[in-house]
């Protein structure tokens, strides 16, 4: 394969996939690095290894987030990431949270809690283990590409059952400077304005972002302001070296509009309960990035990261539930006092990484390892008596109910290696987890498990100590050139965690014995291109579930409600029919996609054997068009979520709304631009019928009870490239 071709395959992401053979000879070329292949708009995966990372026999996917219409000024996840099979959304960025929650396989969507959420390759949750919820995600105008990796991620990356998603920002251009800006408008009061500047400076690189969003809303008492930053500086002294300095802000002011029962979501899924609940979610992560080359085949990386961050909440007290109003006293003419409730976390994340190929019987192999060091120290303080207003106010008036310190330190080493023969490979690899947890402080609510038969909390001032092994085994067989099958096994694990063991208000409550969780996944799969025609990825999984956490009793307890398993089948297809199917590109280009996940997730030990695993509807399809032609692109996408459950018992109706049934639904969306010289003109509608549905019945904020998701919405805007 000659050199020319490999350069234009890396700089152009041609819908080609090397050969083993093929792609060693490309990494001999210094410059040049197959970061993934994409086709025709849709999706592709990595290559055998990235970053110090083997990808060989694993479940990836890539999106290429420039080539997709959508309405990336509000994050729409169902557009946006919405092709990879079987995703299930949980859609709260709109109805009072900060970011939508992600899971597959039937996990728990809830703030993408199952899941390892990584931006430029370091976690942007609060902590691992300790609080593994997403507050911040980066806006999609930012956003390179995503990167996805299912259950094999535990080995490389940590123990999450759920797997990894990585957020890839846009970097610096080779040339001196690059300002791009884009300016959305759209309905519910919807302004955003994106800024970016970047570009290189002899040996120096340097990209940074600004974006500031505001709504009113869709619901009475959902507006919402949001002000978010990046800045990255990289020094590259020479061909060998990259040290690279970044920092994220967010800054965000929300007002939650709470839940509904199954009643008032019927009469008026717009209406709110309540106008005084507030949340803001400050959030600061610097990272230092350093990789070295030291020859053609063997590289290290070290990536440091410090998150210091809040998260601060003013709301209604929770001794009523969402279908009794929020009236004021006769006695004072005032509201009853609100609750206030604020965390800190700060935590330290070092992770050091190498691989190197080597020759055995005359065959290249891969090795990849490393070692992580994390530390975490989070304050919770709970209950204390805030104001009677209706305004944001974190002013406090009562000495806390609870005040606690979480301390979590993590030391992980993991190997992996790749073995050739021919066209099969094999990748075994194993993870050590070091976990030690503190507890420290005193709690006054008798909801609130500070004792505990669980070794991670058992009393104040008390420590504990676990030792984990997890082990992998990754297989792949290239059939031609564009196409392979591959298999993977791996195990995982789930520590109950601090955000486990502490409720929300008064209508949640926490079994203290809580188990740690465990788990495998399996994966076999068919992937690859036909041509400039075909982009196919169809496999079948299984997941054994040990010990999985849920909420029983109406909603109202969270206990370990036994084991479940969950098989299924993950496939993307997408036919390329003008420009590919049928070779002229006289009429542009069009494309069809089908991205379909069936998932049978069922408990098969405790007190639920024969159930439904809540929050994990059967199918979940999608599928779509594009079309482009010159400067024109426009995409339509249907989206079908089938019917699940709100809890273990499988309720299929509760008057407080907690628990019940999530039922099925369908949404449409379609987006549109146009690109003339250096400006880009778009337009688009989601949710185009203007259904009403919801994701997510909660015991706790941004509820309690239903959380609609937003109506019909318009968009327009332009952006400027300079």
């Amino acid at each position: 394969m000659s050199k020319a071709l490999l350069l234009s395959i890396s700089l152009l992401s041609f819908t080609y996939t090397p050969t083993y053979a093929e792609f060693m000879d490309s990494v001999q070329l210094n410059e040049i690095e197959i970061k993934s292949y994409r086709s025709m708009n849709g999706t592709g995966h990595i290559t055998d290894y990235k970053d110090q990372i083997i990808y060989s026999g694993k479940k990836t996917e890539v999106l290429l987030i420039d080539s997709l219409e959508g309405n990336k000024a509000i994050n729409n996840t169902r557009q946006i990431i919405g092709r990879i099979p079987g995703l299930n959304i949980i859609e709260t960025e709109s109805s009072g949270f900060t970011a939508n929650g992600i899971a597959f396989r039937g996990l728990n969507p809830y703030q993408s809690i199952e899941t390892n959420t990584r931006q430029n390759n370091y976690n942007i949750s609060a902590d691992i283990f300790g609080y593994n919820e997403a507050y911040y995600l980066p806006p999609m105008e930012a956003v390179k590409s995503i990167t996805f990796v299912r259950g094999a991620s535990s080995l490389a990356f940590g123990p999450q059952i759920g797997g990894m998603i990585n957020y890839e920002l846009k970097d610096s251009e080779d040339k001196p400077i690059r300002f791009s800006t884009a300016q959305t408008f759209g309905s519910f009061g919807l302004i955003n304005t994106f800024n970016s500047l970047g570009g290189k400076y002899k040996k120096f690189k340097y990209y940074g972002f600004i974006q500031y969003r505001r709504m009113e809303g869709w619901r009475n008492n959902s507006d919402q302001k949001q002000l978010s930053g990046f800045v990255s500086v990289k020094y590259e002294p020479n061909s060998k070296w990259q040290i690279g300095l970044e920092y994220t802000a967010l800054r965000n002011k929300i007002h939650m509009p709470g839940g509904l029962t199954d009643a008032m979501f019927s009469d008026n899924p717009k209406q709110s309960p309540t106008e005084r609940n507030w949340l803001t979610s400050p959030w600061n992560i610097l990272a230092l990035k350093i990789r070295y080359s030291i020859n053609t085949n063997t590289s290290i990386s070290l990536t440091s990261s410090y998150l210091f961050s809040q998260r601060n909440l003013i709301w209604k007290n929770e001794d009523d539930w969402p279908n009794l109003p929020d009236v004021i006293d006769s006695a004072t003419l005032q509201y009853l006092p609100r609750e206030l409730e604020r965390e800190y976390f700060k935590s330290t994340t070092h992770e050091l990484r190498v691989l190197h190929n080597y020759t055995l019987s005359g065959t290249q192999q891969t090795f990849a390892g490393g070692i992580r060091f994390a530390y975490s120290n989070l304050v919770r303080q709970e209950g204390a008596e805030g104001t009677t207003g209706t305004n944001f106010d974190l002013a406090q008036l009562s000495d806390w109910e609870a005040n606690l310190r979480f301390k979590t330190l993590n030391v992980a080493l993991f190997a992996e290696n790749t073995f050739r023969i021919k066209h099969f490979s094999i990748t075994p690899g194993i993870r050590y987890e070091f976990l030690s947890n503190s507890v420290n402080g005193y709690s006054g609510n008798d909801d609130y498990p500070v004792t505990s038969a669980d070794p991670f909390v058992t009393a104040n001032n008390e420590k504990s100590k676990r030792n984990i092994v997890l082990a992998g085994l990754g297989m792949q067989y290239d059939i031609a050139n564009t196409t392979n099958f591959y298999a993977n096994f791996s195990q995982s694990y789930k520590p109950v965690t601090y955000s486990n063991l502490t409720p929300f208000g008064s209508t949640a409550k926490v079994d203290p014995n809580l188990k740690d969780a465990n788990a495998y996944n399996i994966d076999f799969g068919y992937r690859g291109t036909f041509r400039n025609i075909l982009n196919f990825d169809a496999g079948f999984f299984f997941l054994y579930y040990n010990n999985r956490i849920g909420t029983v009793d109406s909603g109202r307890l969270r206990t370990n409600t036994g084991s479940s398993r969950h098989l299924g089948v993950e496939s993307y297809v997408e036919l390329n029919i003008l420009d590919g199917l049928i070779k002229s590109g006289k009429y542009g280009k069009l494309s069809i996609y089908n991205s379909f996940g069936y998932t049978d997730a069922r408990y098969v030990k405790g007190e639920f054997k024969g159930n439904s695993v809540e929050y994990a509807p059967k199918f979940i399809n999608r599928v779509g068009f594009n079309y482009g032609i010159k400067g024109f692109g426009f995409n339509l996408q249907y989206s079908y979520n089938s019917s699940s459950f709100g809890d273990a018992d499988n309720t299929q109706f509760s008057n407080e709304a907690l628990v019940g049934i999530i039922p099925a639904y369908g949404a449409i969306d379609m987006s549109a631009s146009y690109k003339w010289r250096m400006l880009q003109f778009k337009l688009g509608i989601n949710n185009v019928a203007n259904k009403n549905y919801f994701t997510l019945r909660t015991d706790e904020y941004p509820g309690p009870g239903i959380i609609p998701s937003i109506g019909r919405m318009f968009y327009g805007g332009i952006s400027a490239t300079f």
